[in-house]
């Protein structure tokens, strides 16, 4: 009986402090739950460029770090690529936009 006293009181508690710390994130990784949030936000902004008429969305790459959304690719213009920009900063949970996108000559 006292081993399954000290099973309950500190081995199973401690166990699951550190799977739950594992799971945690530091200055350069992210947590599962930030994973988890930057996927939906990529999803969000794919969707917006995908129901937009002006914006090609299968030449724009979107990924998303922490917050911030790089998009890259080839746009037909810089109107286009200004209207991604606008879409991606609609999205809930972006923080900032970055534009790597390139305008074909």
């Amino acid at each position: 009986m006292p081993v399954l006293n000290l099973l309950k009181r500190w081995i199973l508690p401690t166990a699951l402090l550190l799977a739950l710390g594992a799971c945690a994130g530091d200055a350069t990784t992210r947590s599962t739950g930030r994973y988890i949030d930057d996927a939906t936000i990529t999803a969000s902004v794919k969707s917006k460029l995908i129901d937009d008429e002006m914006v090609k969305a299968r030449n724009i790459n979107v990924e998303t770090y922490k917050g911030v959304v790089s998009l890259s690719g080839f746009v037909e213009s810089k109107a286009e690529a200004n209207q991604a920009v606008v879409l991606a900063q609609q999205v809930e949970g972006v923080k900032s936009v970055k534009d790597d996108l390139n305008v074909r000559q």
